[in-house]
């Protein structure tokens, strides 16, 4: 069965903005040169990288991660409801993820106000150094995000959102997974994965 032009044009279409995806590539690109730093450093102060990740929580560790993942899943949700003409079910899931966004930020902001208290600054140890420039302008990154899930829920709430122009909300999910993807790699490597002997 054949399918017409317009069909496979569709089905080649590559979600968002071109400008975003080249935005994310150059955010991406900032974030792999601080965790390799981070990887080299580790690799060169065993001792103190196992001391710092010490005193980190993984527990909320591990809630900082479903938060984000769970906000990424329901603006990706969104996203599909819109494609089928939902945008007020869209709105639900959009506020959802907002709202798991700052649930996010405020566990982040008690795991700095905790460390901080215990004196565990950017100048304490190497480790602590790269955790608060790296999780920090993740944190920034989060910031931004909810920013622009924030705008796409009253898009929605709006209706504006019509058949064929959708590259906006597409760009703003695809920003949210990138800050997702990075915290699937902060995460363990921050967090989780000691140096080796």
């Amino acid at each position: 069965m054949s399918t017409s032009p317009e069909a496979a044009a569709s089905a080649r279409h590559l979600p968002g903005d071109l400008a975003m995806w080249f935005f994310i590539l150059a955010e991406l690109t900032v974030f792999a040169i601080l965790i390799i730093a981070f990887a080299v450093a580790q690799r060169l102060d065993v001792e103190s990288f196992r001391a710092g990740r010490a005193q980190l929580d993984l527990s909320t560790a591990l809630a900082l991660t479903l938060t984000l993942l769970s906000a990424g899943f329901c603006a990706a949700l969104a996203v599909l409801r819109v494609r089928r003409q939902r945008q007020g079910q869209a709105a639900i899931l959009l506020g959802v993820a907002v709202l798991l966004g700052l649930v996010h930020v405020a566990l982040k902001s008690a795991e700095y106000h905790h460390l901080a208290t215990l004196g565990l600054g950017l100048e304490y140890s190497t480790f602590f150094t790269l955790f608060w420039l790296i999780t920090g302008f993740h944190f920034l990154h989060v910031w931004l995000g909810l920013v622009i899930l924030g705008w796409m829920l009253l898009r929605c709430l709006r209706g504006a959102y019509r058949d064929g122009e959708l590259g906006g909300l597409e760009s703003g999910a695809l920003y949210w997974h990138m800050v997702d993807l990075v915290w699937v790699v902060l995460f363990p490597l921050v967090y989780v994965l000691a140096p080796g002997p």
